[in-house]
C-alpha cells in the first residue's frame, strides 16, 4: 500500500488580483521522512509558493493536503502543520535568552509539564544548543541563529519543516552547523524541504529535487535525474576544470 505523503500540493496557481499568474499549476509531494530540495532562479516563484503552502497566501486554485487531509480552505491549519524557517532568522526571535526563545512557541500552544520538557530537551539536544541556553539570541553567530530558528519551529512538532534559503549570508562554519542539523533531523525521520539556489551546499543529502521556473514545475525527480537541467533554468551547477562536480560531492560537510 502506497504511503500517504506528508505534504501534497496539487495544481497550485496564484496571482495578485487580475495580474499575471505567479504560480501555474504547481504539483509535487513530500513523502514521510524525505529530504527535498526546491530550486530555481530568483523570481521563479519559490517564495510565493512557500507562503501559499504555509497559509500566508490563499492559492487562486488547486489543493494542499497534509497527511492526506485537504487543508486548502484552512490556512490556520496549514500554518500550524507546516514549520517555516525564514531566510532572516532574527525575524523569528522573540525571547530574551535562547531557552526562552525555544519555549515561547510551546507556551503559546498551551503545552506544559512533561511534554513541554520532553520537546524542549529533544530539540536542544538534536541541534546542539545546550551551551547557548543562557545567551541572548542577538549575540549568536549566523549559524547559531539559524539553528535557534529551526529549534523554535521544530519544538512545535510540525508535520513538515521548510527552510527558505537557510545558508544565505553564512560563513563556512555557519553553513556546516546548519547542514549538520538538517542531516541529523533527516536521520531522525523528519520530512524536510530546503528551498535554495545554492545546491552545491546540500544536494548530496537530498532524496528529491524540484526545479521551478516561471511559476511552473520543470522537473521533479531524484537529484541524479534533474541535476543536468538546472543550468538551463538559471541555477548554477558547480564545475571543476571544466567538468561538472558529481552529485555526491555537492555538500559543504567534510
Amino acid at each position: 500500500m502506497e504511503q500517504v505523503p506528508v505534504l501534497e500540493a496539487k495544481d497550485i496557481s496564484f496571482s495578485f488580483g487580475n495580474s499575471k499568474p505567479i504560480l501555474k499549476e504547481v504539483s509535487f509531494t513530500v513523502g514521510a521522512g524525505k529530504f527535498v530540495v526546491l530550486t530555481g532562479r530568483n523570481g521563479s516563484g519559490k517564495s510565493v509558493l512557500l507562503k501559499c503552502l504555509k497559509g500566508l497566501y490563499q492559492p487562486t486554485k488547486g489543493s494542499i493536503s497534509i497527511d492526506g487531509e485537504d487543508f486548502s480552505k484552512l490556512p490556520k491549519r496549514r500554518n500550524s502543520s507546516i514549520g517555516l524557517v525564514f531566510q532572516d532568522a532574527e525575524s523569528q526571535m522573540v525571547g530574551q535568552t535562547v531557552e526562552r526563545d525555544i519555549l515561547f512557541g510551546l507556551e503559546n500552544l498551551g503545552i506544559g509539564g512533561d511534554e513541554r520538557r520532553r520537546r524542549f530537551e529533544d530539540v536542544v539536544g538534536l541541534l546542539g544548543l545546550s551551551p547557548l541556553l543562557n545567551q541572548r539570541p542577538r549575540t549568536l553567530s549566523g549559524g547559531e541563529k539559524r539553528r535557534l530558528a529551526i529549534a523554535g519551529v521544530l519544538v512545535m512538532d510540525p508535520h513538515v519543516l521548510i527552510l527558505d534559503e537557510p545558508f544565505a549570508n553564512l560563513d563556512l562554519t555557519g553553513v556546516r552547523q546548519v547542514l549538520e542539523a538538517l542531516v541529523a533531523l533527516h536521520t531522525k525521520g523528519h520530512a524536510i524541504m530546503v528551498v535554495t539556489h545554492e545546491i552545491e551546499k546540500v544536494l548530496a543529502h537530498a532524496d528529491q529535487l524540484i526545479l521551478l521556473d516561471g511559476g511552473r514545475v520543470i522537473a521533479n525527480d531524484k537529484p541524479s535525474k534533474v541535476l543536468s537541467l538546472v543550468e538551463d533554468y538559471g541555477v548554477r551547477r558547480p564545475s571543476f576544470q571544466g567538468r561538472p562536480v558529481p552529485l555526491e560531492a555537492l555538500t559543504w560537510l567534510k
